[in-house]
């Protein structure tokens, strides 16, 4: 599978398995948490970095480091997804071999708050791909004009929209196989319960929930250095430059800004989770979103550019669709996470049923279900698959019943089934956790999201209603 010259080495890889979820929290930390005196190691040379793969989780390095950002018992890593370099879809240049610094200017109250907050990661510099470009069409190879069906599939949801009470089960039905880039806005503001379904009180709605939330921002968000918060404040802002860095759009200042009032006033409204890290993930496909209403190439657009209203109810409408998405799996964010300790344990008994040959080869070779998919469940799998992918498949969810909790267990499990060929040919513990970790889906667009959701939907069907639904 590697080349002689780049076969990555290990060092005490196979870490003494957790005995706990706790365990293995503890033990986890951040990927992009890197130290000054790390950035050598982990973003120097292609030699050095072969040494230590990126897409490793720190606790099969290190079992015992600690997260220098505090208590770690309601986090676990997120890594960056980037593509295997010798899997059918490579990439073809090192993408570590430089390095650039993102910007945040922020500027707090405290100058003793604002000292601990200069330092930023060091990212790495990836190839320009279209991530979030040409949502019409959201294939990387671009957007081709459109068909006699997609036109009839727009006039569709331009009609359902126009009708004076729009009927919701109809425009789920009509989303499931993808949303029309024109029409998505206002479609996921409905499906998402943001808006009512009559359209002669959406202008009012609208109103008062966007002068809700900046009423939330004057109300607390000057409280983000007081000791109650600054703790929670702190870990946003280092979060919020690592959310899809790659991303020209999320690295500019007046954007990070925005993603920091929106996590911030979420946390301090939901005490029961408060801010853990993978939510801020959840932000940016909505932000995108309501961002096309206005720009086309959303993804080097300068934002300060669009009128100082419209940043505004771009911020709202994404705050308040990210709140609904949460209500649905907060219990993945409470204490311990239990919501995902549940979700990880029912997608390896579904797929000891689907497929046994999997099942049995992460047995053999000690793989633990949680090494690889506490990351799928804790952030849907934006850290596994494009933007413009992730955006596809959130029309499905939106659409379908319970899509973020249910049907995103059978998407996982259609997905890990995905890469069968690839996991069965690994024939050893890092070659499996280096693949689960970094899947080559960079070039992936609508037509794969398809046939995963065909897939997911399939086995939703074959095993939701069966009698031990997850149980051998």
């Amino acid at each position: 599978m590697y080349p002689k010259d780049t076969k990555p080495k290990f060092n005490n890889l196979k870490a003494k398995k957790a005995s706990s979820f706790h365990e293995f929290a503890r033990s986890t930390n951040d990927a992009w948490d890197i130290d000054e005196e790390e950035d050598e190691d982990f973003l120097g040379t292609p030699a050095q970095t072969s040494s230590l793969p990126s897409g490793l989780p720190s606790s099969s390095i290190q079992n015992q480091l600690q997260n220098p950002l505090g208590d770690t018992e309601d986090r676990v890593s997120h890594l960056p997804s980037t593509g295997d370099p010798d899997l059918q879809h490579a990439r073809k240049e090192d993408v570590n071999s430089r390095v650039v610094k993102s910007t945040s200017d922020v500027h707090l109250n405290t100058s003793s708050v604002r000292s601990t907050l200069q330092k930023q990661p060091s990212l790495p510099v990836r190839p320009i791909i279209p991530l979030v470009a040409r949502m019409s069409d959201q294939n990387a190879s671009g957007a081709p004009p459109m068909t006699v069906r997609e036109k009839n599939r727009l006039d569709k949801f331009k009609q359902l929209l126009a009708s004076p009470n729009t009927d919701l089960e109809e425009l789920r039905k009509h989303s499931w196989s993808g949303i029309p880039r024109e029409v998505r806005p206002i479609t996921w503001r409905l499906l998402s319960g943001y808006l009512p379904a009559n359209k002669e009180r959406r202008e009012l709605v609208l109103r008062r929930k966007r002068e809700e939330y900046f009423g939330f921002i004057e109300q607390y968000y000057h409280s983000r250095t007081d000791e109650h918060y600054k703790d929670t404040y702190r870990q946003i802002h280092i979060d919020i430059p690592r959310t899809n860095p790659l991303i020209p759009l999320f690295q500019q200042p007046v954007v990070q800004e925005v993603f920091e009032r929106i996590l911030f006033i979420w946390a301090i409204r939901h005490p029961a989770s408060g801010y853990v890290q993978g939510i801020n993930d959840l932000v940016t496909p909505f932000f995108v979103v309501f961002l096309s209403e206005f720009v086309k190439d959303v993804e080097n657009f300068e934002v300060a550019a669009l009128p100082l209203d419209t940043q505004r109810n771009i911020e709202a409408d994404s705050f308040w669709c990210m709140s609904k998405l949460l209500d649905g799996i907060q219990d993945n964010y409470t204490f311990a996470q239990p919501g995902i300790q549940n979700k990880v344990k029912a997608l390896e008994e579904l797929v000891s049923r689907i497929d046994e040959d999997i099942h049995n080869h992460f047995k053999r070779y000690e793989v633990e279900y949680l090494q690889f998919a506490f990351r799928w469940m804790n952030n849907l799998l934006m850290r596994e698959l494009p933007l413009r992918c992730t955006i596809r498949l959130w029309d499905t969810y939106q659409a379908e019943a319970e899509g973020f909790s249910h049907f995103h267990l059978y998407v996982c499990s259609a997905f890990l089934i995905e890469w069968r060929k690839e996991i069965l040919s690994m024939v050893d513990f890092q070659g499996l956790l280096m693949l689960l970790q970094n899947l080559p889906t960079i070039h992936w667009g609508n037509e794969e999201v398809g046939l995963l959701l065909a897939e997911a939907y399939r086995l939703k069907y074959m095993f939701a209603d069966a009698p031990s639904h997850y149980k051998r």
